[in-house]
C-alpha cells in the first residue's frame, strides 16, 4: 500500500485505537479494539495464546493495515480511513521476543544502527542510552559476550536510542529463566519510566502484566473486555470472563439484594448494587479459615504449600469446592473440620 498524506489528530493521546478491527482469510483476530495511553504511561495487552494481541501490535507498529477503525500515534493519525503512514515513519521503537541483536555488531554498533544516518549527535545519544539502561563502559562487547539480561537492555537501548513516540515490546521476558525475569522485569520498568516512554508490552503472564504496567487490557476472543489498573482490574473485574481469567477465582451461585448476596456459606456484602440470581467471585485471598469442631460442616480436602503460602481447597455442603489462600503459620490437614469466613466484599456477575 502506497503511502497516504498524514491525518492531523488529537495530540492528547500518544497512543489511541478507535474501532480497529482486522480479518484474516475470513477469520476475524481483532475486533473493534479500543484502548489510548497518555504520555509516560505503560500498557499491557494480556490475553492467551490466539486472542489477537499480537495482531493488535502488528497493527500500530504498521506491519498489517486494520480493515476498520484507525490508529493513531503522538497525535497523528497513522491507519485508518485515508491515512497510512508506513512502519519506518511511525516513529515507533520495537523490541522483539529475541531481540534481533546483529550478532556480527558491537553493543555501540547495534544501538547506533537504530539512529537515522544524517543525525549529527548520534555517538551523544548511543552513550546517553547505554547509561540510561545500565550499559555503560560495555559499549565495545559483542552481542555472545552478554547475558540474556544484558542482551535485553541492547535491544531496549535501540529501541529507545532514536526517541520514538511509542515503543513496543513483544513478550520481551520469555527467553529469560524465572529468576532473571523477575529483576529484568523491574529493570526495564525502571528505564522506560525514567525515560518518561510510552510503551506496550505484549504478554500472557499475568504476574508479569499485573507488576510491570500502569494499564492492563485484557484480550480474549480478539476483543478488547477491560482496560484498568492491574488493581482494579483484579478486585473489580468488568465481566465474568475477566474475572475467570485474571487471578484464582472462586465461583458460587447465589441470590442477591441490592448490596448483599446470599450463598451456601452465608450472607456476604457485595460491591454493586444487584437483585436477582448471580455467580459470586470471591478471590482465595480473601477466604479465612480457623479450626472448628466436628460439627462443622467444612472439611479440608487438599493442601498445596508453596513455602510462602498454603492454597487449601475446602469442601462444601453440596459439594463445590472453595479455595483459600493463606500464609504458612498454621498447618492444615485433609479432612479436618474449618470455620469459613469471607473478608471484604465480593463482585456479582448476572447467572
Amino acid at each position: 500500500m502506497s503511502a497516504s498524506p498524514e491525518v492531523a489528530s488529537d495530540p492528547a493521546w500518544s497512543l489511541r485505537l478507535s474501532g480497529v478491527s482486522k480479518r484474516f482469510n475470513g477469520v476475524g483476530a481483532t475486533r473493534d479494539v479500543s484502548f489510548q495511553l497518555r504520555k509516560g504511561q505503560l500498557l499491557a495487552l494480556l490475553g492467551p495464546s490466539g486472542c489477537g494481541k499480537t495482531t493488535t501490535l502488528r497493527l500500530i507498529a504498521g506491519f498489517e493495515t486494520p480493515d476498520t477503525g484507525s490508529i493513531e500515534i503522538g497525535g497523528r493519525v497513522v491507519a485508518g480511513p485515508g491515512a497510512y503512514v508506513p512502519p519506518e515513519k511511525r516513529r515507533v521503537g520495537m523490541v522483539f521476543q529475541e531481540y534481533a541483536l546483529f550478532p556480527h555488531l558491537s553493543v555501540e554498533q547495534n544501538v547506533r544502527f537504530g539512529l537515522d544516518a544524517s543525525r549529527e549527535d548520534k555517538g551523544r545519544r548511543v552513550g546517553e542510552v547505554l547509561e540510561l539502561v545500565g550499559l555503560g563502559g560495555l559499549d565495545k562487547r559483542m552481542p555472545h559476550e552478554l547475558s540474556g539480561g544484558q542482551q535485553q537492555r541492547v535491544a531496549l537501548a535501540r529501541a529507545l536510542a532514536p526517541e520514538p513516540d511509542l515503543i513496543l515490546l513483544d513478550e520481551p521476558f520469555s527467553n529469560l529463566d524465572a529468576g532473571l525475569r523477575l529483576r529484568v522485569r523491574a529493570e526495564v520498568r525502571s528505564i522506560l519510566k525514567q525515560a518518561n516512554a510510552t510503551a506496550v508490552f505484549v504478554t500472557h503472564d499475568q504476574e508479569e502484566a499485573m507488576s510491570l504496567v500502569d494499564q492492563v487490557a485484557v484480550m480474549l476472543e480478539g476483543t478488547v473486555r477491560q482496560v484498568a489498573s492491574p488493581r482494579h482490574l483484579y478486585y473489580q473485574p468488568a465481566c465474568r470472563e475477566v474475572a475467570a481469567f485474571i487471578g484464582d477465582s472462586n465461583f458460587l451461585p447465589g441470590q442477591a439484594l441490592d448490596r448483599s448476596v446470599e450463598v451456601e456459606i452465608g450472607r456476604l456484602e457485595t460491591q454493586v448494587d444487584y437483585t436477582g440470581p448471580v455467580e459470586v467471585l470471591i478471590r482465595p485471598e480473601s477466604v479465612a479459615l480457623r479450626p472448628a469442631s466436628q460439627e462443622s460442616g467444612y472439611r479440608v480436602r487438599n493442601v498445596v504449600f508453596f513455602g510462602h503460602d498454603q492454597l487449601v481447597t475446602i469442601q462444601l455442603q453440596s459439594g463445590r469446592t472453595l479455595d483459600a489462600r493463606l500464609l504458612p503459620g498454621y498447618q492444615f490437614f485433609p479432612g479436618q473440620p474449618v470455620e469459613v469466613r469471607i473478608v471484604g466484599p465480593v463482585m456479582v456477575y448476572a447467572a
